[in-house]
This record gives C-alpha cells, structure tokens and sequence, in this order.
C-alpha cells in the first residue's frame, strides 16, 4: 500500500443506517503486525466520524476516549455518533465503537464555533536538532536483522514504512534498545510520507484534525518505556492503551513537519501515563495530548 494511502484508508469510512444512536459509519483497521489495531486506528477514524456530525462552522476542540478491548486488524469497526446538544457556541458528541457486536471504544467530543479572545501560546518547545539532521525510522533499522529481541521482518518493515508517517526521535528510537538517557521525556518530529489524499465526507481541515488524532498514539507511551528502561522490542513487553484525551488549541497542518514533545507523567501498577504536545515546525502550539496506558511485562495477553 502506497504510504499515504495507509492514513487515508483508516481515515476513510462508509455511512450506513445507525443501530445505536443518529448517524453511523463503517471503516477497516489498517494492517500491522500484531493482531490488535493501533490505538490511533480507532481513535483518527472516531474524530473523523465525529466531525463529519457538525456543522463546517464549528471545530473540534477536545476528545476524550476509552480503550474497552481490543480491536481485530482487518474487521469492520462501526462508529455510531449521538448528537446530545447544540448550542450557540458549543456541539457535544458521543461516540461508540463496535465491532462483532462488542464495544471496543467510547469517545466524548466537545465542538466550539470559535469567537474572539485572548491568546496565551505555551513556551517554546526548547532546543531540538531539525529532523533533516536525524535518522528515519528506516535509517536508523536498515542493518538491524529480524530476530533483534522480539522484531521480525514485517514490525521492522512497519516501522520503517507501514506507519504512514516519518518519525525521527530525539534523543532516539527505542524501538531495539533505549538509545540515549533514560529520562522520562523525548520529542519526535512527525510528518506524512507523501502529501494526504482528499477523503470522502471531510474538508481539508477536518482531514488533518483527523490525521493529528490518528498519528499521536503512536509514541506517547515512549518516555515511560524511556524512563523504564524498556524498549518495545523486549521480550515479554505487553502494551495497551487504555484512556485518551487530546485538546486542538488552534487551526494546523500535518502537511509539514510536526514537533511532538512528550513526558512521562507517571508509572505504578502496570499503568503508565504520558504527556505530550504537538508545535509546528515555527513552536506554534497545535494540540496537547494525554495518555494513560498498559504496561505488562509478564508476556500476559493484552485483552485485559
């Protein structure tokens, strides 16, 4: 599959008659290598069906979401949407998951038509070295072999190319080993292989909301593997996510590079959470993330 098309196609959903609530959509998650769908294979195809139930003049500002359980690759995931007010200023949304009949996700949306005010930007994202002076994903593989703890030809294929987007780490990847200190925060520059393709039923805009939501599960859990010595690699090295929340501060695009600073918040119980927040490449504030996730590292199944 041609790298754009890997983000488009989980962005991509099909409108059917609702079971649930006022309005539903069907989509596909993307293949990888396990047999559980990435987080942002459900969370990107829910804001997409989310903003796809208000008004072009109102803009989605922040979603809050639960993993319930696992979902399969390659089975039909339905999104069904409750419309539950309209405001003058504000739209609220719930969403549900379903797949085999069984919740696997729930969402809350919050949708602002935007109005004048005072504008606050967080501090700058601090001195990270430009991600043309930092290894691809890819580079950074090339002459590792299959068989490195626990990554086989098709996790090193996925995360040298099957992700849809080009992520360069500072201080670096952990993916075989934690590569640089254990501390309990990193940055990662983010961009699109090749441009987005136009999806059916989004703007240009609710397209890229859509694909920022879609590529921030990816590493948030990172600086609490970082800061634990615990690259994703590691045999016996079991992750889920299990909440999620993001807030969009102002308008933005994927199309470029993004700088995505993240940190580790705390990790108890077999519980990690991490924080992280989306500049673009001038520091201008796009988007903040939080995510609580499972950590196991018995080699226990990840159904919870």
């Amino acid at each position: 599959m041609n790298t754009s098309e890997v983000v488009t196609a989980a962005l991509t959903l099909k409108p059917v008659d609702a079971e649930h609530f006022d309005e539903a959509y069907v989509g596909i998650p993307q293949p990888c290598p396990w047999p559980k769908a990435y987080g942002g294979d459900l969370v990107g195809p829910a804001t997409a069906a989310l903003v796809r139930s208000v008004g072009a003049d109102r803009t989605l500002h922040s979603m809050h979401s639960y993993f319930l359980r696992p979902a399969e690759v390659g089975n039909e995931v339905r999104y069904e949407v409750e419309r539950l007010r309209d405001g003058r200023g504000y739209s609220t949304r719930h969403l549900r998951a379903f797949q085999a009949g069984k919740v696997v996700y729930a969402a809350m949306a919050s949708f602002h038509v935007g109005e004048a005010g005072q504008v606050f930007r967080s501090p700058r994202a601090g001195d990270v070295p430009g991600p043309e002076t930092l290894p691809s994903s890819a580079e950074y593989l090339h002459d590792e072999p299959p068989g490195t703890g626990t990554m086989t030809a098709d996790s090193k294929k996925y995360w040298s190319q099957g992700r849809g987007f080009d992520m360069r780490h500072v201080p670096g990847p952990i993916y075989l080993r934690v590569e640089g200190q254990e501390a309990p925060h990193q940055a990662v520059w983010v961009k699109p292989f090749d441009p987005l393709r136009p999806v059916d039923g989004l703007t240009e805009e609710q397209l890229h909301t859509a694909a920022l939501a879609y590529v921030c599960d990816y590493t948030i859990l990172e600086p609490v593997l970082r800061v634990l010595g615990r690259p994703w690699a590691e045999p016996g090295l079991v992750t889920a996510s299990l909440d999620h929340a993001m807030w969009f501060h102002r308008r933005g695009s994927v199309g470029d590079w993004l700088l995505y600073v993240q940190d580790a918040v705390a990790a108890d119980s077999g519980r990690g959470l991490g924080a992280g927040r989306f500049f673009t490449r001038d520091r201008r504030h796009l988007a903040t993330v939080a995510q609580e996730g499972m950590i196991r590292t018995s080699g226990r199944d990840e159904s919870r």
